[in-house]
């Protein structure tokens, strides 16, 4: 019975105070009305009373018959129940319908009589210091010549006015108590008639709610109630038959996830197991797994960081992990809603093998150029000791800068035998692009000239600094110029970096072949070549821009192509001017 009166009581309120606002409401607006329309209606009534004496008084003031002013006023003003004044163009009172002129201030200050001095029709409603009373004042100006020679001035208490205002408040008050009152019988009325249909189907809702799928609502109204009780008997019938087919849909949802091919395991926040599938249980050759911890099942130690990600990470995440001889992808699900997580284990056996012969042709490489050009630095290096002029110096530290280029662009190629270690750490200093562009142009100097193609360069000279590896950034502008001449055959190469949100984005734009839709996603794959024909011939090996990708990345920074067949390519890189500390990484 609480809970029913309650419920009735919160309707039955709600309705009461809209009806109490929206009287209020619609008496405070309609009085602010009626009193402004009133106040209006008055005005212009005193208004036109003016501009009907403005040719008496125009004749009085033209022949300086001020003595008749005065008594003409008060005469008039007794006939039309209305104060008259009549104001001279110093301010000085010529003559007024309820005091003596001689005993007035100057009115020359008076709002509306200034208005009126200035040619304008002036009104305003104020206290008046002559007669201690509130006015409403009117004042039109009497022209002579387009000149301002007197200013007629009309007003009428403002008592009369409230007076009868008051009296239609009272009334307006009363007729909105009834509409209130009228109103709320209605509510109530209507309130308790639908509470009874609505709270058989708040009994009927708890029954369901209690596995009573049996139950129904019988309803004579048919009305809005009606139909939902009509609804609510549908519901309660779908959702018996959803429940009886949720068993049969649980059952083939098992032998779905028994046959899936990918091992399939969910635990619980603990790290209990609560489900697997044949699959899994093939994977680790158990199948006594229901109810066993999830760290139990795996002997290598080094799967510790793996174990204390997917207990505690609480997130969706992919990571690798090994049993025996055999990789697997492992990609975990956290299910917030019922505190569980979902592992599916794929295996990648041969994709690892894959992967790792690339990495040892990339290791191989590196080995074999990195004597040969140890060796031509140290030569240069003897030549530089034995060599005094001063020109020959310095066209030697030239090429031993270059040779160094070179040295790091081997260093660059052991980085992609070694892509899984997250930890390599980048030797970051202040770059300005402005000054390392223009220097790597020159070595494409001969390259450029001999295919006729123009580069542009637009990076701004206020560009500012960022932080990063001068040599990796200086190998991922060189990978991806010689790329562009590569392929392009004429026209131009373009190459811009601007500031944007507190980060540098580059752009590499090129007229060449361009890139098909089908190429477009593995370019950045290691020995992945577009043309390979034209990349024989000009010496590539496919490793350009997965070296640029990784680069990039090195410098949390991020990096994406737009190209189309037959119409050009753009690089664009988004780079961080700051890289965050090793403290940050970690955190």
């Amino acid at each position: 019975m609480i809970k029913k009166n309650r419920f009735f009581l919160k309707v039955f309120t709600g309705y009461f105070f809209i009806i109490l606002f929206l009287a209020v409401s619609i008496f405070l607006i309609s009085f602010r009305n009626i009193r402004s329309s009133y106040v209006e209606t008055l005005t212009e009534q005193l208004h036109n009373v003016a501009f009907s004496l403005v040719s008496d008084i125009h004749q009085m003031l033209i022949e300086e018959k001020f003595e008749d002013i005065d008594p003409f006023l008060k005469t008039l003003g007794k006939q039309i129940k209305m104060r008259l004044t009549v104001i001279a163009p110093d301010g000085a009172v010529l003559g007024d319908s309820e005091e003596a002129p001689v005993s007035m201030d100057n009115h020359s200050q008076r709002k509306e009589v200034a208005q009126a001095l200035q040619g304008e029709t002036g009104n305003s409603i104020r206290f008046s210091t002559t007669i201690q009373r509130d006015m409403l004042y009117v004042a039109v100006p009497v022209y002579d010549d387009n000149r301002v020679i007197g200013v007629i001035r009309t007003s009428l208490f403002l008592e009369d006015i409230n007076s009868l205002l008051q009296n239609l408040q009272r009334k307006i008050l009363f007729l909105s108590l009834v509409v209130i009152a009228l109103a709320t019988g209605i509510t109530f009325l209507f309130s308790r008639s639908y509470f009874q249909p609505i709270l058989k189907l708040i009994n009927a809702s708890r029954e369901v709610a209690r596995g009573n799928f049996k139950v129904r609502v019988d309803l004579q109204k048919k009305s809005e109630i009606g139909v939902l009780a009509d609804s609510f008997n549908e519901m309660a019938a779908k959702i018996e038959e959803l429940f009886a087919q949720m068993s049969n849909d649980k059952d083939e949802l098992d032998c779905v996830i028994s046959s899936i091919a990918d091992g399939l395991l969910v635990i619980d926040a603990n790290g209990k197991i609560l489900a697997a599938n044949e699959s899994f249980m093939k994977i680790i050759r158990s199948d006594d797994l229901i109810g066993r911890n999830f760290a139990d099942i795996f002997s290598n130690k080094q799967d510790e960081r793996f174990i204390d990600a997917v207990i505690h990470a609480r997130k969706n995440f992919v990571d690798e992990i090994s049993w025996g001889d055999e990789g697997y992808l492992c990609s975990v699900s956290y299910v917030a809603r019922k505190n569980e997580i979902v592992l599916v284990f794929h295996n990648i056996t041969e994709l690892q093998k894959l992967e790792k012969t690339k990495r040892d042709f990339v290791s191989n490489v590196s080995h074999e150029l990195r004597t040969p050009l140890t060796a031509i630095k140290g030569f240069l290096e003897t030549m530089e000791d034995e060599k005094n002029e001063e020109a020959r110096n310095r066209y030697i530290e030239i090429i031993r800068r270059h040779t160094e280029r070179l040295i790091n662009i081997v260093k660059d190629l052991l980085l992609l035998s070694n892509l899984e270690d997250k930890h390599v750490r980048i030797e970051c200093s202040d770059t300005n692009l402005a000054f390392l562009v223009p220097d790597i142009l020159k070595v494409f100097e001969e390259k450029l000239r001999q295919k006729g193609i123009e580069v542009r360069l637009e990076i701004p000279e206020d560009i500012g600094t960022l932080q990063a590896d001068y040599f990796k950034l200086e190998q991922l502008f060189i990978n991806l110029i010689d790329n562009a001449i590569k392929y392009t055959d004429t026209g131009t190469i373009t190459i811009a970096a601007a500031n944007e949100d507190g980060k540098i984005r580059i752009e590499i734009r090129d007229t060449g072949i361009g890139i098909t839709d089908d190429d477009l996603p593995r370019i950045f794959e290691r020995f992945y070549v577009v043309d390979k024909s034209r990349s024989r011939k000009a010496g590539g090996t496919g490793l350009g821009l997965s070296i640029v990708k990784h680069i990039v990345q090195l410098h949390n920074g991020e990096i994406r192509v737009e190209s189309r067949k037959d119409g050009g390519t753009r690089f664009i890189i988004i780079l961080p001017r700051r890289q965050p500390s090793e403290q940050e990484n970690q955190e």
